[in-house]
């Protein structure tokens, strides 16, 4: 099998052991995740398999959305809910205040990580040195935060935030427990996060995701191959070239090749994909630099994902 599943992570799992128990459950040992998700958090984890592990690089910079519920006045090491209280301040904010401070944190900003990341100092991961009880300096990594939206509140008796629940849409490399962090701190007090669902990971989304058990039944039913996404279906927005028949060589091979080797198709879909079957309730649709083409031999098979500069063609990834 070759593509991505679309995985439901549960509470209690690691990516990692999401990755470990699919080998086991399908049989096959070459299986990646597209980025991590904390051991608490639940939701939308897209895992390539196969050839497909060639993309796990490419899709972990898609856009994210994350159901996240903060909690006003605590602070913890972890900088959620599951780690030891470090602060508790009172809280003097209303829901308009909140409002007021979430406007702030859209667009382009700078972000501190958490210590409890995986993120790498000197060779050495923030949240083993967070574990020997040491706190450094972190530099700010920049982030992007689309959208943020207010669903709910809880407060207290004196009509002051105690929880609060959002969705949160942003780029690549976001921490949603140190935007807790933050709305916290402009806010006047400390916050951390108390929940965490993730929806979307790119192109795949919540409503089409798989528990593990659900895969397994899958799997026993036969019917788990029309649930993944081809590597095909993944670039179906960029446009396409076929080679001709005398230059197949030079695609199995990975090379570089003129346009004049080839028949391109600028307009829409090559006709060797036009009346494929879809393989997958939910499509893939990712947007790629519009100079990407798909490659095909001349039979019509996909075999990998070149950028047409002048009239040359440059490999970018193949998957043979």
């Amino acid at each position: 099998m070759d593509g991505i599943l679309n995985i439901y992570k549960e509470k209690g799992f690691t990516s990692h052991d999401v990755v470990a128990k699919l080998r086991g459950i399908l049989k096959m040992k070459k299986i990646g995740h597209t980025g991590t998700l904390d051991p608490e958090a639940e939701g939308v984890l897209p895992v390539c398999l196969g050839t497909a592990t060639r993309l796990c690089n490419m899709l972990t910079d898609k856009i994210k959305e994350y159901r996240v519920v903060m909690r006003f006045g605590v602070a913890t090491d972890t900088e959620d809910m599951t780690g030891e209280i470090i602060e508790e301040l009172p809280v003097t904010a209303t829901e308009e205040d909140l409002k007021t401070v979430l406007s702030k944190f859209l667009g382009e900003q700078e972000q501190i990580p958490p210590m409890y990341s995986a993120i790498k100092v000197e060779g050495k991961k923030l949240y083993e040195l967070a574990r020997e009880g040491k706190v450094i300096e972190r530099k700010g990594r920049p982030i992007v935060i689309h959208n943020i939206v207010l669903h709910s509140v809880e407060t207290d008796k004196d009509g002051f935030l105690y929880t609060a629940e959002l969705t949160v849409t942003c780029g690549k490399g976001t921490y949603i427990r140190s935007l807790c962090r933050d709305i916290g701190k402009a806010l006047g007090t400390c916050a951390c996060m108390k929940s965490l669902l993730r929806t979307r990971s790119g192109d795949s989304y919540l409503e089409n995701s798989f528990k593990l058990s659900e895969v397994e039944a899958l799997r026993d039913a036969g019917t788990l191959e029309k649930h993944i996404v081809t590597v095909e279906q993944v670039f179906k927005t960029c446009k396409a070239f076929q080679m001709k028949p005398e230059w197949d060589k030079l695609l199995l091979n990975g090379n570089h090749m003129n346009e004049q080797d080839c028949v391109v198709y600028e307009n829409g879909l090559s006709t060797c994909v036009e009346n494929q079957k879809e393989k997958s309730d939910q499509l893939v649709a990712t947007e790629f630099p519009i100079n990407w083409y798909r490659a095909y031999d001349s039979t019509g098979k996909f075999l990998g994902l070149y950028k047409k500069e002048g009239k040359k063609f440059t490999p970018v990834k193949m998957f043979l």
